[in-house]
């Protein structure tokens, strides 16, 4: 059991697994609701688990959101069942990784964060403002991270249109075809009886839009998030100062950390203020041209998302 700790010590002590921690986070709030679950059928604890609940529920109803204001995030970090945390989580995996490798860890959670609270104030405005769905404000109650992850899979699609998945019985499947079924099919499920779950997804598509359109003009929707979590993590984590502050500058300008490997830093430095040269994005190109985009190594790729912040 000790080893399980460390183990998820040192995952909360990385800096560039962001897509591992939301995955944990979320697999362990699921098993300790569940396990109480399980104890509360045996030892009648029913209203105390109730209770549990209604603290990773987002009410419809106003009235009720005014006393648990905290479930408009802590919802994303529920699910209902082991197949809606297991594709929840799967999608999170693929999508995540595509935007930690290309733009960096830390937007994974800016993106999941705006994701979860734009799914859950748009599920509350529509719910109240909309005629169709005020007969069930009142017992509507909302969970899972599919807002969140639909932030992201949109963000990835925005990203990188045209960047390829390969999968079972389909094939090769471009990941802006793969958006827009989730967009298409959260539209029409409108009107289903989990229609704040596709309310969810729908602001969640939007965020993952205008995240990375607003981050290709030069700005992060998502710094204040991260200043968040930086003061969270700072109590617990920070351990070495100034070897923080080293870092975080260099992390800034090539995602990675050039004074632990100097052949690594040779091949990243670049001039103009962080920016690739000419030559470098000429190279990049010739590269793409003969071999594909998904030959580029993770450095290549972020030179080229760098160029494209022009």
């Amino acid at each position: 059991m000790s080893s399980i700790f460390d183990d998820l010590k040192q995952t909360f002590q990385r800096k560039d697994n962001a897509v591992v921690k939301l995955i944990v986070l979320n697999v362990a709030v699921y098993v300790v609701i569940n396990i109480f679950w399980v104890f509360s059928e045996f030892l009648t604890l029913g209203y105390w688990y109730n209770l549990l609940q209604l603290q990773f529920s987002v009410p419809a109803y106003v009235n009720h959101l005014i006393y648990r204001p905290w479930t408009l995030l802590t919802y994303a970090f529920m699910h209902a069942g082991l197949l809606h945390i297991f594709f929840n989580m799967l999608n999170l995996y693929w999508f995540g990784k595509l935007i930690a490798e290309y733009v960096g860890s830390r937007r994974v959670v800016s993106l999941y964060v705006l994701g979860a609270l734009a799914g859950s104030l748009s599920y509350i405005l529509i719910y109240n403002l909309v005629p169709y769905y005020q007969t069930r404000i009142f017992t509507s109650e909302m969970v899972g991270a599919s807002g969140a992850v639909c932030a992201v899979i949109m963000a990835a699609a925005t990203l990188l249109p045209d960047y390829t998945f390969y999968m079972l019985f389909i094939g090769a499947v471009r990941i802006k075809y793969i958006a827009a079924f989730v967009f298409f099919v959260s539209f029409v499920g409108l009107p289903s009886p989990n229609a704040g779950g596709n309310i969810a997804h729908l602001a969640g598509i939007l965020v993952g839009y205008i995240f990375i359109s607003q981050l290709r003009k030069g700005n992060d929707l998502g710094t204040w998030i991260n200043k968040i979590t930086d003061w969270l993590a700072a109590p617990t984590f920070r351990t070495r100062p100034k070897m923080k502050v080293s870092y975080s500058k260099t992390k800034i300008a090539v995602n990675s950390n050039p004074a632990s490997n100097p052949n690594k830093a040779k091949n990243t430095t670049t001039t103009n203020g962080g920016m690739p040269t000419q030559a470098e994005i000429d190279a990049i190109l010739d590269k793409i041209s003969a071999s594909g985009y998904e030959s580029l190594t993770k450095e290549e790729k972020q030179k080229l998302f760098r160029a494209s912040q022009k």
